[in-house]
């Protein structure tokens, strides 16, 4: 599986499923009002919808690689593992979609689709592991995590934010993690810095919460004389 699938199913799953699983470290009066918000945006979320722009930093070349697309998500329930789907249209057209723990990603201009298992991917422990928090217990978290609440900051387009700080107690695929969440406890955006200091960052935007998304919706049109590649 190729870096940038990796980097994005880690992205992805921590903001889209992050919510209502932050540990309290510093600052327990406000943190634990920003755990109360983000348990409440948990708890309701049913669908989401959102523009996404994924910025892609070297910093040893200082080069930056920017994507802009869309994603639906449906959450893991009783009935139906988790979904989701991510459709760049910039700088390349390319559409990924995972259902549960099965992955394909289709590049039509090459007419080349990658079919497999998450958690089996060539080079893919981290997007497994992060994929692990959907079965992640707010003590097994409490137990791996250290959080610090970095202040308040504007995102992008504006929205205030509460800054958090994710740091893993033991070794992971990436050193860091950092959360913005706005006053309804939605995570707007994430940033993950790998061990080399490369970082990658996905932000949220035009969020629709909770409008229905058909199934089929999450399975590619994958033309019949695609290239499958393993």
């Amino acid at each position: 599986m190729n870096r940038s699938f990796r980097s994005t199913l880690i992205i992805f799953t921590l903001a889209l499923v992050f919510g209502g699983t932050v540990v309290e470290a510093n600052g327990q009066n406000i943190l634990g009002e920003i755990l109360k918000r983000m348990d409440m945006y948990n708890k309701s979320l049913q669908s989401l919808q959102a523009n996404v722009t994924m910025v892609k930093h070297n910093p040893q070349l200082n080069v930056s690689d920017t994507s802009i697309g869309s994603t639906s998500y449906l959450p893991k329930n009783g009935k139906r593992s988790m979904y989701v789907r991510i459709d760049w249209t910039k700088p390349t057209e390319e559409m990924i979609s995972v259902i549960g723990d099965k992955y394909e990603l289709y590049r039509p201009r090459l007419k080349q689709v990658i079919r497999g298992k998450v958690d089996k991917a060539k080079n893919n422990a981290s997007a497994g592991g992060a994929l692990g928090f959907m079965n992640m217990s707010r003590e097994q978290l409490k137990a791996n995590y250290e959080t610090t609440l970095l202040g308040e900051e504007n995102v992008k387009d504006g929205t205030p934010t509460w800054r958090l700080l994710l740091v893993p107690k033991v070794r992971t695929s990436y050193k860091t993690a950092e959360l913005w969440v706005d006053k309804d406890g939605t995570p707007r955006q994430v940033k993950i810095t790998e061990h080399n200091n490369d970082w990658t960052t996905v932000f949220l935007e035009n969020i629709r919460k909770n409008e229905t998304i058909a199934a089929n919706r999450f399975k590619l049109n994958i033309p019949s004389d695609a290239r499958e590649v393993k």
